[in-house]
């Protein structure tokens, strides 16, 4: 049965206001600007956004009025700095207040793990004297049954939903991914729903003839939407380089609340879809991003 919808089908079926959404599973790659940016066009509102880093996605909506509360490792940008827009709301709460739960890259992994396994938390040491332990109340020390050990309880993260990017899907959602998966596995296993953004749609047959790199089971994805570029200007292995110019160009333009309201306009709100921002882009900018030669792991044979 094929799962194909559009990026605005996808959003307005599955992000109600209020909800938990994981955007940027992959680290600093295959973060799904696309969903981002379709969540801001219709002005979804009370959001709380996960991810171990988002770059600047994070910061665009929260300055698009979309978030209520952050749950991350570090958002920002990563060229430049500290997000704008995320800042003027922390300090000054523009365009609306937002609570901020601080994460390591290792314990965000851990609340997702958690998630998915089905327990209430997942224990660490690497937070001990940390002042993590003063600013999120879902970090707790307790005593280890086993001994007389301190530890961290991490408690467990369960998204709403996972937008999660990927190089090739079928179109029941079984879906290959490589590269860095940052939590990619832990968030398509924790979330209620997922939805796969991928650059490409291939048969079922492709996505079975190398079994070990599927993502997640095909039952545990609600859609899938096909989104060319999807991640841009993070990078996608294999497709495309990440974007630094577009990087510092925000950051110039976002400086002001006024700035970041025009960069939305031009950006965001001023476009349709996707296809209507490649084309803003321009064919010669998307063309220089492409990867330009191919460098192809080594056959495997699953045969016996």
């Amino acid at each position: 049965m094929s799962k194909l919808l559009t990026m605005r089908e996808a959003v307005a079926e599955l992000v109600p206001d209020g909800a938990s959404v994981l955007l940027g599973a992959g680290l600093e790659g295959l973060i799904p600007f696309a969903a981002g940016h379709e969540i801001i066009r219709q002005r979804k509102r009370d959001l709380t956004v996960l991810a171990p880093i988002s770059d600047t996605l994070f910061d665009q909506m929260v300055g698009g009025g979309c978030v209520s509360t952050v749950r991350a490792a570090w958002v920002g940008n990563v060229s430049a700095g500290l997000g704008h827009c995320y800042r003027r709301a922390v300090e000054h709460g523009q365009p609306r207040p937002l609570e901020t739960l601080d994460y390591s890259n290792l314990t965000f992994a851990l609340a997702l793990q958690a998630g998915a396994q089905g327990v209430p938390y997942l224990p660490t040491r690497s937070l001990l004297g940390t002042d993590l332990l003063q600013t999120n109340p879902d970090f707790k020390v307790v005593q280890s049954p086993f001994g007389e050990d301190q530890l961290v309880a991490v408690r467990a993260l369960t998204p709403d939903v996972a937008f999660i990017a990927v190089q090739r899907a079928d179109e029941e959602g079984a879906a290959h991914v490589w590269g860095a998966l940052g939590v990619a596995l832990e968030g398509c296993a924790s979330a209620r729903d997922v939805v796969i953004v991928a650059e490409e749609i291939v048969d079922r047959d492709v996505i079975l003839s190398d079994p070990n790199r599927i993502l997640t089971p095909a039952f545990r994805v609600r859609a899938v939407v096909h989104e060319p570029f999807g991640c841009h200007p993070s990078p996608v292995q294999g497709h495309y380089r990440r974007d630094h110019a577009a990087y510092h160009e925000y950051h110039q333009q976002t400086r002001s609340p006024e700035g970041a309201e025009r960069w939305l306009a031009e950006w965001v709100h001023g476009l349709v879809d996707r296809a209507g921002y490649l084309d803003k882009l321009g064919q010669e900018r998307v063309g220089s991003l492409k990867a330009r030669e191919a460098r192809l792991a080594a056959a495997v044979d699953y045969g016996f």
